[in-house]
């Protein structure tokens, strides 16, 4: 029996475990490479201890320190860990999209923790990126991991995970399957896996809102193919270093719901916990079935721990509440089908109220979507317009940034109209629908619910 001197000797050394139930219609044997057994629950724990371990060599992360990073939970949790043992402090930035779980499992392990926006450009003064970058300028003797760019998190799956899954399998590996978000796991994973056998395929998983698959592509970073997303883990706004596209075969793309559903139904067949990014991977692997034959071994990685989304998605009230149970009945596609347009009109976050209003009447809206360089960033209404030039008549000359609101909330086009109906208040007058597999966008509105259950 292995005697570990501390908890990070327990990192890596995960079990592989066949999958049988979940994936009994994919004609290849499908592996899944369980990185729960980790101290911290995910394969972060990995990458989080090379990077301070590289820090520390390079003179970089001094006794005493303290370490910075922007994580949505599972990195801060590795390198919360890493400090405690090594006797560093930690200051985390994260999302207000991430799991309240996430949150508090940072904080039980000592480190400080700063929720900020998720629905802002990397380069906001507001985004956890930059003010992860800030601190690190602002807090005497501390260090900025920087999982996104730093090449040790590449390096630790390329002289861990790697070496791993190709002894697991004894070399008979053909398709590696994870979900990409730094990029560390699948490239440096990939990257090994490929000087062993250049056959073998890496494939990433992505969601809709994120810009990894059309750039891989066509080599186009397109920042009108962002969108506010629900799935943790995977997906950016930006492009990593650490993902390096060379390596990565083919990229498929996964909603929302069907991460959501995925991840649960892996429980429920497989009576694996898993977190959010398994779903999303298995939801990919149905997708791309037709890619794999008899005799193909598949591994898929299960990223994390199913107990950090137990207020999400393994909880019926906020499954329902988004939109991703109980499918019987109308679905804003039902709402949206007699419709001829397939892209929303838009006014642009710099352009003036007269304007919009002027393209309102033209095109008989009652509600409009706010744009900064085409990406969603608020929304504007005539009851909040009305107001807003009756107190002050002057406002039709200011930018649309002033008088705007908040953002339309995103769902899919699968989502029955009693969710959306739950979502359409006051405060919230109309939600985007997309039809993430045509690309066309709609606006459902109170009046649109009322005519359909009318």
């Amino acid at each position: 029996m292995k005697v570990c001197n501390n908890i990070l000797e327990a990192i890596g050394h995960t079990p592989m475990v066949k999958l049988n139930e979940i994936t009994k219609d994919i004609k290849a044997t499908v592996y899944a490479k369980v990185e729960t057994f980790n101290p911290g629950n995910s394969i972060k724990d990995s990458m989080a201890l090379k990077m301070v371990e590289e820090a520390e060599k390079a003179g970089l992360l001094k006794p005493g320190g303290t370490i910075i990073e922007g994580t949505s939970g599972n990195t801060g949790m590795g390198l919360a860990i890493a400090a405690i043992v090594k006797g560093y402090k930690c200051i985390f930035t994260t999302t207000d999209k991430q799991s309240k779980e996430k949150v508090d499992a940072l904080r039980a392990f000592g480190a400080e923790v700063i929720v900020c926006p998720t629905d802002v450009d990397p380069e906001d003064p507001r985004s956890y990126y930059s003010v992860s970058s800030r601190l690190v300028s602002e807090v005497p003797n501390s260090w900025k991991a920087n999982q996104y760019d730093n090449p040790a998190n590449a390096k630790a799956h390329y002289e861990t995970t790697g070496p791993e899954i190709w002894e697991q399998t004894q070399g008979k590996i053909t398709h590696l399957v994870v979900g990409v978000g730094t990029g560390g796991t699948l490239c440096g994973t990939g990257k090994y896996l490929k000087e062993k056998n250049p056959n073998i395929q890496i494939l990433g998983i992505d969601t809709y809102g994120s810009v990894f698959k059309k750039y891989k592509e066509t080599g186009i970073f397109d920042k009108n193919e962002i969108y506010p997303y629900i799935t943790e883990g995977i997906g950016e706004d930006f492009l990593p270093e650490n993902v390096d596209f060379s390596i990565i075969d083919h990229f498929e793309k996964v909603t929302d719901r069907d991460a959501a559903v995925y991840t649960r139904e892996i429980v429920k067949k497989e009576g694996i916990w898993v977190g959010n990014s398994a779903g999303a991977a298995i939801g990919g692997l149905f997708q791309m079935k037709d890619r794999f034959k008899e005799g193909d071994v598949v591994v898929v990685i299960f990223h994390d721990h199913g107990s950090r989304y137990v207020g999400k998605m393994f909880n019926d009230e906020w499954m329902r509440e988004k939109g991703f149970l109980d499918k019987s009945g109308l679905t804003a596609k039902d709402l949206v089908g007699t419709r001829n347009e397939s892209e929303v009109e838009t006014i642009e976050a710099s352009e003036k109220v007269s304007v919009a209003i002027e393209r309102m009447s033209k095109n008989n809206y009652s509600q409009m979507p706010v744009t900064l360089d085409r990406r969603i960033v608020g929304s504007l209404s005539e009851n909040t317009l009305y107001k807003a030039i009756v107190k002050d008549p002057k406002l039709k000359d200011a930018m649309v940034e002033v008088v705007m609101e908040h953002a339309f909330p995103f769902v899919d086009i699968t989502t029955p109209v009693d969710a959306i109906a739950g979502m359409l208040n006051a405060e919230t007058p109309a939600v985007m629908v997309k039809d993430f597999k045509s690309d066309k966008a709609y606006i459902i509105t109170q009046y649109d619910v009322i005519k359909a259950l009318c």
